[in-house]
């Protein structure tokens, strides 16, 4: 079985919007939630704790995110009028993630260096004894940078463990972004020079086309995109949201990787969730499709990833036929395999190329 690293999971937000525990199995979230509003709110959950240990998902990038006051749902709980309101909300979530492992060292640990990395890729190298459960990594990822109020927090970000840093969601004050066209910004210039100072990744995901040229042209640090579709499959779409192939193309000249996300939104023009159905079909090839785009474009299979977006505003209901948790990304490499892919080139999309990634741009 293949080893997974998952580039994009918003676990704070769900655990402290919804209460969702996920040392519990994926069955008994889903159990407790029925009768309540979360699954029309968000969708049934597609992650739990006998879900990531029977995917073999080793790692995840765990965000830390609030909405922006102009784009909150009349029920979010985590969303900012002002950027000392985000600041709080989103070192809450730092503090949280802390707390969370800290009370399920057996389950979770956090990981902002190459040892703490390695020490996990060891345990999910060897099997399980007895039925012994492995600990998932998590990297922190801040979704949106609007909870850094000034270059002079950077330093305090690194020591809470922040290693990753996506400059926009919607359009902040440091980029255009996500139904907000725009370049970098003066204070977004300042932002990336002083992320590359402490060796800060970059995460060119939500980014507007012009942000992302001028970010991936001046950004002297690792750059990656934690959960992007390519907009040359999107055709009709006039979302900013996915990347243009020229984007693609510059970040792999970086080194980058990308994480494809399985979101059936981001896989058909047009799609949306039919309140009176379980899902509207979308086949796991049209998802397959984004990640095989990506090693076209590369020439091999060195820079895509997944990075599902799970539990992130969607669920089971929206994500392609096959996927009933994120157990099942598994069925990625058969797919692969079926497009002529190789089993190493399964190895590097499921987790070996953000392992590489990883290992090469966290501090030791």
């Amino acid at each position: 079985m293949k080893l997974i690293i998952d580039s994009h999971q918003d676990l704070a937000w769900n655990m402290l919007t919804f209460k969702r525990d996920y040392t519990r199995p994926l069955a008994e979230t889903r159990r407790l939630e029925v009768g309540t509003l979360i699954p029309e709110r968000n969708g049934d959950s597609l992650l739990g704790w006998d879900e990531y240990q029977r995917g073999n998902v080793a790692v995840v990038f765990s965000t830390l995110f609030a909405a922006p006051a102009r784009k909150k749902e009349l029920w979010d709980s985590l969303w900012y009028p002002d950027f000392d309101t985000a600041h709080r909300l989103y070192r809450e979530q730092a503090l949280f993630y802390r707390r969370w492992t800290d009370s399920h060292p057996d389950k979770f640990h956090l990981i902002s260096s190459t040892g703490e990395l390695d020490a996990i890729i060891q345990r999910w190298s060897q099997p399980a004894q007895d039925g012994e459960d492995r600990p998932v990594g998590m990297l922190m990822l801040m979704e949106g940078a609007e909870g850094i109020r000034s270059v002079k927090e950077l330093p305090e970000w690194w020591e809470l463990g922040l290693r990753m840093i996506g400059l926009a969601w919607m359009g902040t004050r440091y980029c255009g972004g996500t139904h907000d066209p725009g370049p970098l910004t003066d204070a977004g210039r300042e932002l990336i020079a002083a992320m590359a100072e402490l060796n800060f990744i970059l995460d060119i995901s939500h980014m507007d086309e012009a942000a992302a040229l001028e970010a991936l042209d001046r950004y002297e640090g690792a750059v990656m995109a934690s959960h992007s579709n390519c907009a040359a499959l999107m055709k009709g779409s006039e979302s900013n949201r996915h990347v243009p192939d020229r984007v693609i193309e510059k970040l792999i000249e970086r080194g980058g990787v990308i994480g494809s996300v399985p979101f059936n939104t981001f896989l058909k023009v047009g799609w949306s969730r039919k309140a009176d159905s379980r899902r509207e079909e979308v086949p796991l090839d049209a998802y397959i499709a984004h990640i095989d785009h990506v090693c076209q474009l590369a020439g091999n299979s060195l820079h895509a990833g997944i990075g599902t977006d799970f539990d992130g505003g969607f669920g089971l209901q929206s994500v392609p036929l096959g996927f009933e948790s994120v157990a099942d990304l598994q069925l990625i490499a058969s797919k692969l395999r079926e497009r002529g892919y190789s089993e190493t080139d399964a190895e590097n999309i499921l987790g070996g190329n953000w392992l590489r990634f990883l290992r090469k741009n966290l501090p030791a």
